[in-house]
């Protein structure tokens, strides 16, 4: 059984694939081919976004995205504790300090009631994960972030298919970014990733940074990195577009699946996940909360079943952020669930028959 099946989605676009990957190695222009610019186009489409431009990582795509927004030294970006590490890492590396504010305990995702108590005079950015699949509730973070003339960044590294009252994750705020690491929604075979917004101004700026700053060839107006979208990730990605919208339904038919499954099996011991009513996850992950987690994930593996955590520590419990004054605090949603969580096997083509083992297993556990 695979955690995600990668080898299985190749099989199905595998002619596809490799005569888009052909088509570049016969034409050469590895760099800002014609491929990229088509891409963009789709994914513009695809979220309703205005403007779209293709970077080289998830990680990248938030890098960019703070410094478009003038993030930099001491300046402060309100996020989310409980989140992969890039989300935080990037925050610091301009010299900025990240302000969490704790987490909603359904959806994982920063509780937005929480979020105007911990602006200050240095706060720029707002930037909310749409964690697991699931986007954060844009709607009420936009309100508070206009009022204080904040800027939105949504980290929407996994949610990218994601659909919030009717529109699209990464279309939602003043930026929008997501990762193509092969293993996300849509995934590419290598790094890649995307950041989206619906003004122009900052579409151009967003461009520039990701090309070293360049306005025009060799004439470099602000600072920037090499942040491009490799023409070869491009053309994967267009193959992977033309299915993924059926991808996202599959995705979405497991996760009900699951849940049913369950839920009527051990819902008194589990805790499956939430979806809003407002919002359709696109199931980046599957996750559950649960009782001796790390003792499940154990007999899972026993009985070959693959797992895994995401995440188990806040973000500011990482080492590399001890003795931060900022760090210090505790998150008492963050920190319970983190000691909970248990991502199981998703994918779209995850089987009937997989779905029950994975039950049936985790039932079996729970129950002895």
């Amino acid at each position: 059984m695979n955690f995600v099946d990668l080898q299985g989605q190749y099989e199905q676009l595998k002619e596809d694939v490799d005569r888009r990957i052909q088509k570049v190695l016969s034409h050469g222009q590895y760099i800002c081919g014609p491929e990229v610019a088509e891409l963009e186009k789709v994914l513009e489409d695809y979220t309703g976004a205005s403007h779209c431009i293709g970077v080289s990582s998830g990680t990248d795509a938030l890098l960019i995205a703070l410094m478009s927004a003038g993030v930099g030294v001491n300046d402060e970006v309100i996020t989310s504790p409980f989140t992969f590490f890039a989300t935080a890492e990037v925050i610091r590396r301009l010299g900025a300090v990240p302000v969490f504010a704790d987490i909603d305990q359904q959806t994982y995702n920063i509780d937005p009631s929480l979020i105007e108590m911990a602006i200050t005079k240095r706060t720029k950015v707002v930037m909310p994960v749409s964690l697991y699949g699931q986007c954060a509730d844009m709607d009420k973070i936009n309100e508070v972030a206009s009022r204080h003339g904040l800027v939105v960044i949504e980290d929407g590294a996994q949610s990218f298919g994601a659909m919030y009252k009717g529109s699209k994750s990464c279309s939602l705020s003043t930026i929008g970014c997501t990762s193509f690491f092969p293993s996300k929604p849509l995934g590419c075979y290598g790094d890649g990733g995307a950041c989206f917004t619906n003004d122009a101004d900052i579409a151009k700026q967003l461009r520039e940074i990701s090309a070293h700053g360049q306005e025009s060839r060799y004439n470099h107006t602000r600072l920037g990195l090499t942040g491009r979208l490799d023409t070869i990730q491009a053309a994967v990605l267009l193959s992977k577009m033309t299915t993924f919208p059926d991808e996202v339904a599959s995705r979405a038919r497991v996760g009900e699946s699951y849940s049913q499954k369950f839920n009527s099996s051990c819902a008194e011991k589990l805790v499956t996940p939430y979806v809003h009513d407002h919002n359709d996850s696109v199931f980046a992950q599957y996750t559950v909360q649960v009782d001796h987690r790390d003792k499940l994930q154990a007999y899972l593996s026993s009985v070959n079943i693959p797992s895994a955590v995401h995440y188990p520590v806040a973000v500011n419990r990482q080492p590399v952020f001890a003795g931060q004054d900022w760090a210090q605090k505790k998150f008492e949603v963050a920190d319970h669930v983190a000691a909970r969580v248990l991502s199981l096997p998703m994918h779209p083509w995850l089987s009937e028959s997989d779905q029950v083992s994975v039950v049936s297993a985790v039932t079996k556990f729970l129950a002895d």
